[in-house]
């Protein structure tokens, strides 16, 4: 680690365990992001699967920059290591007035990886209002497996956020999160650069623990969502459980006894 990264906080990644993403507002600061549209309408060079992340870009490029800047590069790294893969990126411009929205949706095939995830980083250069069409999210929707549009017949969910953020905003997402881009209907157009990481190394720890024993960090991992039902919401925080026990190496973490419950297979030599 260097030491200008600024790493989460136990408090931050409960956060992100329960919602599937962390916003991180206006932390671009102004003067890259008056570049940013020059630079993405010129495009980003294209980056082979798998790249390093300090090899991806070049040294002093506006995407370099961006994924070097101190509070990105300690959040990135929180939560998924140093030195992750950069599985690709993208430059997605909404025109004013155009089209229709994306089918909510999720960014890959059904995934069961109990001990890893991507993250998504998605950068907005510019302020986001409500009518430009932000990024809408259904927070808390990560961790139900489904397979990319599986979910796209769903036109409105209760508690799904439409991104409205100052400019200079970075959001990572969860790669599992639902999610789609929404119409503009203003008259400028609205920009965003995605990239998507991979880890290399076990998602342990990464952040920092200073704070793993914080009361809060169990109300982060309990938060409800509008959308879930109340026997559903059940199975959300379990899942949370399994994922919050492979971050943090403890596997005798677990929220009223769900996982201790599930795991108890006498037949098996385990009540544990």
């Amino acid at each position: 680690m260097t030491t200008r990264e600024h790493l989460l906080t136990s408090v931050q990644v409960a956060r992100f365990v329960a919602s599937g993403s962390l916003r991180l507002d206006a932390v671009v600061p102004p003067e890259m992001n008056e570049q940013a549209v020059e630079v993405l309408d010129a495009g980003i060079p294209p980056v082979p699967y798998g790249t390093p992340l300090p090899q991806a870009f070049a040294p002093g490029s506006f995407a370099q920059r961006l994924t070097s800047l101190p509070t990105v590069a300690g959040a990135i790294r929180s939560l998924v290591g140093p030195e992750p893969t950069v599985d690709h990126h993208a430059v997605h411009v909404r025109e004013p007035h155009q089209g229709s929205a994306q089918p909510l949706h999720g960014d890959a095939i059904i995934d069961v990886r109990p001990d890893a995830f991507d993250i998504q980083l998605m950068y907005y250069p510019h302020e986001v209002t409500a009518d430009m069409g932000g990024t809408l999210s259904v927070p808390g929707s990560h961790l139900r497996r489904t397979n990319e549009t599986d979910t796209g017949r769903y036109q409105n969910l209760r508690g799904q956020t439409r991104l409205v953020c100052p400019a200079g905003t970075v959001v990572l997402l969860h790669h599992g999160i639902w999610h789609g881009g929404r119409r503009n209907d203003s008259d400028i157009p609205r920009y965003m650069f995605k990239v998507r990481f991979n880890p290399v190394v076990p998602q342990v720890r990464l952040w920092n623990t200073d704070d793993l024993g914080d009361p809060q960090v169990e109300r982060e991992l309990r938060a409800g969502f509008d959308w879930y039902e109340a026997a559903a919401g059940r199975l959300e925080i379990h899942n949370r459980v399994l994922l919050w026990r492979a971050l943090t190496g403890d596997d005798t973490f677990d929220i009223d006894y769900w996982v201790t419950r599930v795991n108890n297979r006498p037949a098996l030599g385990s009540n544990a």
